[in-house]
């Protein structure tokens, strides 16, 4: 293979930056189009379970912001890809055999697990979550109407998908680090406990403050800390 100039490099690495900008661009167009299509995809765990209710908007200017921010996020989430392929094609040539195949595989399991926790919180924590409130708010002592903000729901329900995709990245974490040499596969057997342990107080503190959505979290990264253990070399 052909050995590459400084200035070539940096100008392949400004050609695949601008490229990533482009569909940035792009895809915040496309997003902006189908923004009220993914809100209403979003809403839906909501209004499943409770058919009479409303969302409301605080400020005039809600429904502007609301489709913005859903705008960039959708920008965001095509966008990530599209850069990561590019830095990987950036800095493949540079790379070993062994380091390639350590490295592109992480590079195609990370979205993929992320989607999983994502998908998992939103077909099976979301209901759940919200039919909790709806129930705890609807048994109030005093007279009382909900009505939630539709900017809060909005984050509520994006950070859980976020939190619990990110939760899902655990069992490659730890077997990146097994690989790299940092943890070892009897270490982490002997530290299962106190493992669990963390894992417990993860779920108590980013999930909402009731039981079921905690265990929701910590039994699927419990398992998913086991599995981990099933791939890690000795």
């Amino acid at each position: 293979m052909k050995k590459m100039t400084m200035m070539q490099h940096f100008a392949e690495l400004r050609r695949r930056i601008l490229w990533a900008l482009a569909v940035f661009v792009c895809a915040l167009v496309f997003g902006w189009c189908v923004a009220p299509v993914v809100q209403d995809f979003l809403t839906a765990p909501l209004i499943n379970i409770w058919p009479d209710g409303a969302l409301l908007y605080s400020g005039i200017t809600d429904g502007f912001m609301i489709q913005m921010s859903l705008a960039f996020l959708i920008a965001i989430i095509v966008t990530i890809p599209v850069a990561l392929w590019h830095v990987w094609a950036f800095v493949a040539p540079g790379l070993k055999k062994n380091e390639r195949g350590f490295i592109f595989p992480i590079l195609i399991l990370s979205p993929v697990l992320f989607l999983i926790g994502a998908g998992f919180a939103f077909y099976v924590l979301l209901p759940f979550v919200f039919r909790f409130f709806i129930e705890l708010n609807e048994s109030s002592p005093v007279p009382s109407l909900m009505l939630p903000v539709a900017r809060d729901y909005l984050s509520f329900s994006i950070g859980l998908l976020r939190v619990f995709g990110v939760a899902f990245q655990l069992p490659l974490v730890m077997v990146m680090l097994n690989r790299l040499g940092v943890l070892s596969r009897q270490s982490v057997i002997k530290m299962r406990r106190y493992a669990i342990v963390f894992i417990v107080i993860v779920a108590a503190v980013l999930t909402p403050p009731d039981v079921v959505s905690q265990i929701l979290l910590a039994v699927p990264m419990w398992l998913l800390f086991e599995s981990s253990i099933l791939f890690m070399r000795d």
